[in-house]
């Protein structure tokens, strides 16, 4: 795939990270819209996932979580590109975190569930029906963390993997890009951001399979 896929803005919701707060102002932005890769996925869905996420964390029952065990979490190293520590599955309910090694490159965690029925690899899912993933729905999760961090972004949901099955995880973020200018660029485009940058960094492997089990 090239790097010509539509790009949609997304609404940042909770960033925890006063270093990301400060870059982001630098570029321009505001609590800002976060540039999420698809192509033609609807924007109206992935922002309601992400006020659904919102909603339903803070909607619980204070007697029930005060008494719930704490979720496991599990941490993810982003690399160029690739994952490390990503096991081959995990009990549901574990929530992941990510850090990311790059010197240079703005890396992302995207969660997508996959179709009971479908046996394939994801290697040759990649390979042959990416677009159909990027345009199914939603993602289950997107968390992002910019170049040299160890503070993550959460996008879309907090990480938690709550329905056991087969995952797809992948980075999109065109090969490349400079972070702050990509960020800054996402913020003002209704469009792809005119940004200088490569295929996603799916294409060079940056993918994984993860399953979650009952």
């Amino acid at each position: 795939m090239s790097g010509g896929s539509v790009y949609h803005v997304v609404e940042l919701i909770g960033s925890s990270s006063d270093s990301w707060e400060e870059a982001a102002r630098n570029a321009g932005m505001k609590r800002h819209a976060f540039l999420f890769p698809t192509t033609r996925i609807s924007t109206a869905a992935v922002s309601a996932a992400v006020l659904a996420s919102a909603l339903l964390a803070g909607c619980g029952d204070d007697t029930d979580s005060a008494g719930a065990a704490e979720p496991a979490v599990l941490s993810i190293s982003m690399r160029d590109f690739g994952y490390d520590d990503i096991p081959n599955s995990v009990p549901v309910g574990t929530q992941l975190s990510v850090t990311n090694a790059s010197a240079t490159e703005l890396h992302e965690f995207v969660v997508f569930r996959l179709d009971d029925a479908d046996s394939r690899s994801v290697a040759e899912i990649v390979e042959n029906d990416i677009e159909a993933v990027l345009t199914g729905g939603p993602p289950t999760a997107v968390l992002i963390a910019p170049p040299g961090s160890d503070e993550q972004i959460p996008v879309v949901g907090d990480g938690t993997l709550s329905d056991p099955g087969r995952y797809l995880v992948l980075c999109a973020i065109p090969t490349g890009a400079d972070p702050q200018e990509y960020l800054a660029a996402a913020a003002t485009s209704e469009g792809p951001p005119q940004v200088a940058g490569g295929p996603p960094h799916f294409v060079h492997g940056m993918f994984a399979e993860l399953t979650v089990t009952s």
